[in-house]
């Protein structure tokens, strides 16, 4: 295949924006803010699975509270009643009265009992509410630290995507004036090569593979005519001849 060596050169300008466009792929998958949210999405999402957990103990906790003073209430309520009959004077039989009475003791200590599981419910409560209040304020932190992190990364991408538009734009006006044979074999390489399709010479080296022509080759190179498109003899890789290359 033939070429200008302007051409040739001009390749060489392709294959630098080709690069750059790769750095800035690079660049845009590593950027420090997609570790950073990763790692508060992950913790978000534990804060919220306690979060829950706490939400649903302290909702339990609230209907066992609920239950509990229900029952005081009942008890209390019967021990009421019992107290009037007994201050009423309408039982007069001597049995009726001692187990009437009896009933009053036993529900006093009835109470007693299920005022001490009221205490304890409400002790719980009152800690699984805090640790619920703990929680929200944690995965409240947890989430700006997740919006601001997303908003630092979407800049930063919004900036590299500006620039890869500039940088294709560019691009496509240089690879427009190179000849489509030496494009079409250019971009057959760059896939099969790892995004470099064309190296230039210098020194006497392959900048493609770094790999130094021995000197047949370099005797071969020097003996080509301008316009052959060389291809290193290591890489294979197109071999962009320029005032550099030590020939």
């Amino acid at each position: 295949m033939n070429a200008a060596p302007a051409d040739q050169i001009r390749l060489l300008d392709v294959q630098a924006l080709d690069v750059r466009l790769q750095q800035l792929a690079h660049k845009r998958r590593s950027l420090p803010e997609h570790a950073e949210i990763e790692s508060l999405t992950k913790d978000l999402t534990q804060l919220r699975d306690l979060l829950v957990a706490a939400q649903t103990e302290e909702s339990d906790c609230g209907r066992e509270q609920t239950k509990a003073e229900q029952d005081v209430d009942q008890v209390r309520q019967r021990a009421t009643r019992d107290q009037q009959r007994l201050d009423s004077g309408a039982v007069s039989s001597p049995k009726d009265l001692e187990n009437l009475q009896r009933e009053i003791v036993s529900l006093a200590k009835r109470q007693g009992d299920l005022e001490e599981i009221v205490l304890e419910v409400m002790e719980r409560r009152e800690s699984a509410q805090e640790r619920l209040a703990e929680l929200n304020e944690r995965v409240a932190s947890v989430q700006a630290k997740t919006d601001d992190a997303t908003a630092r990364r979407d800049a930063a991408e919004g900036e590299l995507a500006a620039e890869e538009a500039s940088v294709e734009k560019e691009r496509e006006l240089v690879a427009g004036t190179v000849p489509a044979d030496l494009l079409k074999l250019y971009e057959k390489l760059r896939v099969q090569q790892g995004g470099v399709g064309a190296a230039r010479l210098y020194q006497r080296k392959c900048e493609g593979c770094h790999i130094e022509l021995n000197i047949t080759e370099v005797n071969e190179v020097r003996a080509a005519a301008k316009d052959e498109v060389l291809r290193c003899e290591n890489c294979r890789r197109i071999l962009v001849r320029t005032s550099e290359s030590g020939l």
